[in-house]
């Protein structure tokens, strides 16, 4: 793990995130503090804000964490939060990530209403949740893009910026980034590692970069 971080960093990648879950079957909580001195770009550490992540947060001061609304049972993120139910909570967290100097993202679906509700928390950015576009992009639907290119253009008017992230892969994100406006950061995680597979990690890493340019 550590080596894998110093290496994408080495072939270009612009950050790292992590995200250990409540049940931590996919990075550990110890691991943060392994990788905090190792990740010289832009550290992202994403999860569910229970007070366990909270403390892991303040503890590491990365310099950004994405708010995920987990359930503890579910395999993967399946759901942006709903900013407009969460309102109260969502802003007290962040502003306490805020106070130590962290810069604070909300996980999304892709609803101008939930973009809205995000705005009035306090947040810096939103990450739009992107499985939708992928899934759409893969049945030959490039119309399923729409939803983020509005949601993105709102999103920056109402001062956010935009992070986006979950089953981007080398297939479908450069017809994203070509249509969605003032995107900054995008997270590739699992077709990183499988693209890799086949066609080795350096090389990945750097068609990446290449596409987001």
């Amino acid at each position: 793990m550590e080596q894998v971080a110093i290496d994408v960093q080495t072939f270009g990648a612009q950050g790292i995130t992590i995200h250990p879950r409540p049940d931590e079957r996919h990075i550990r909580y110890a691991d943060v503090f392994n990788l905090r001195p190792l990740v010289h770009t832009e550290f992202n550490i994403e999860g569910n804000p229970i007070p366990e992540f909270i403390d892991l947060v303040l503890k590491a001061k990365p310099e950004q964490v994405t708010l995920v609304p987990d359930a503890v049972d579910a395999l993967t993120s399946n759901a942006g939060w709903d900013t407009i139910k969460n309102k109260e909570f969502l802003s007290e967290v962040i502003q306490e990530f805020k106070n130590a100097g962290i810069r604070t993202a909300i996980f999304v679906d892709p609803r101008t209403d939930m973009i809205e509700g995000a705005a009035t928390t306090g947040v810096d950015r939103i990450e739009l949740y992107t499985e939708a576009y992928a899934d759409g992009y893969a049945q030959g639907n490039k119309e399923a893009v729409e939803p983020y290119v509005a949601c993105a253009k709102l999103g920056y008017e109402l001062g956010l910026g935009i992070n986006a992230g979950h089953d981007l892969s080398l297939d479908n994100l450069k017809f994203f980034k070509q249509n969605v406006p003032h995107l900054l950061e995008v997270s590739i995680g699992h077709a990183l590692i499988s693209e890799s597979l086949y066609l080795g990690l350096e090389t990945v890493v750097k068609n990446y970069i290449k596409l987001l340019k």
